[in-house]
């Protein structure tokens, strides 16, 4: 993705309003809902000032509790910073918007969205450039600004966000909020997909893709788990990539169409930050140009990517078709 200088959205430059372009139900539930996001630090343990029983004002969005986030928004306007370690502007907006957002004391929540971890997030809000902010009240998206942001244009967002939230009756705090989450006792998740969050959560991503293998061997229809699988195999591939590699990587690929390699990592990169088609397209093309066990390999590549995409995006259903003319 690219990196613009401050632009707030069309919806941010006068004033915000309550819109319904994005579909904020295109991420699938897992089959178990973690806790309530406001229930639990970012880190998972703790909260920012160390206050026991004090509700986080920042939490890191994953797939797992984005449906959870989006309904907390009906208590509580809730900002997304979708960010990416290859963005280098991202660590100063997300650090001025926790400022801000703690200024608040509670009438909203941070949801920090690694794109790159998770690139579904990044889809669900058809992001084009990182880091991006964008609020969620009572289930709608309010965009809000692209780019490097400072602690005064963003809490000049953040004002116009919370008069739009009185204006919905979304008036709640945090507190009020983790006092609901604490009336109902969540229904824990499966233990080998627990298992996985948990390795995913502490970086050991080939943990987690073996707690997900284990779940398809002892259930191989575990919709759930075969999403999940290709997910954490994408973040491991990506996990060391620096930036300047990745140009290289690109550049290679521009260079040489037919490595295998470089096509398949620059899918990689392509899906991480959101750019679905340009991914599929490239290997879809490979695979119309090549035969033997490189075009079988990347054939297999593809269909992963599907599964962290979503069998059910209309992106998927596109380049199934695409895949079948070039293999037929």
């Amino acid at each position: 993705m690219s990196s613009p200088g401050y632009r707030p959205t069309p919806a941010a430059a006068s004033q915000l309003n309550l819109r319904g372009a994005v579909d904020l139900s295109s991420l699938r539930r897992p089959a178990a809902p973690q806790a309530p996001p406001a229930a639990a630090s970012a880190d998972g343990g703790g909260t920012p000032n160390g206050d026991a029983g004090t509700a986080p004002l920042r939490v890191d969005a994953t797939e797992t509790n984005f449906q959870d986030l989006v309904q907390l928004s009906a208590q509580i306007p809730v900002l997304f910073l979708l960010w990416s370690r290859y963005a280098p502007e991202s660590p100063a907006v997300l650090d001025a918007a926790e400022r801000v957002v703690e200024s608040y004391g509670g009438r909203l929540v941070l949801a920090a969205a690694d794109v790159d971890a998770f690139p579904q997030l990044a889809q669900a809000f058809q992001v084009q450039a990182v880091p991006t902010a964008v609020a969620v009240v009572k289930g709608q998206p309010v965009p809000l600004f692209q780019g490097p942001a400072d602690d005064a244009q963003i809490r000049d967002l953040v004002e116009e966000l919370l008069k739009v939230a009185a204006a919905n009756g979304v008036t709640g705090s945090i507190g009020d909020a983790a006092a609901q989450g604490e009336e109902a006792e969540p229904e824990p998740l499966p233990p080998l997909h627990q298992a996985a969050i948990d390795a995913i959560e502490a970086g050991d991503y080939s943990g987690a893709a073996a707690s997900y293998k284990q779940a398809l061997l002892e259930q191989p229809a575990d919709a759930d788990a075969k999403a999940g699988l290709a997910q954490v195999e994408l973040m491991a591939r990506l996990e060391n990539l620096s930036a300047p590699e990745a140009e290289n990587l690109r550049d290679l690929a521009a260079q040489q169409p037919d490595d295998i390699d470089a096509q398949l990592g620059v899918a990689d990169l392509d899906v991480s930050g959101g750019h679905i088609e340009d991914a599929f397209n490239r290997i879809i093309t490979f695979i119309g140009r090549n035969f033997g066990p490189e075009r079988e390999t990347a054939r297999v590549r593809l269909l992963e990517l599907f599964e962290v995409v979503g069998t059910q995006d209309e992106r998927v259903a596109k380049a199934r078709q695409g895949l079948a003319r070039v293999l037929f």
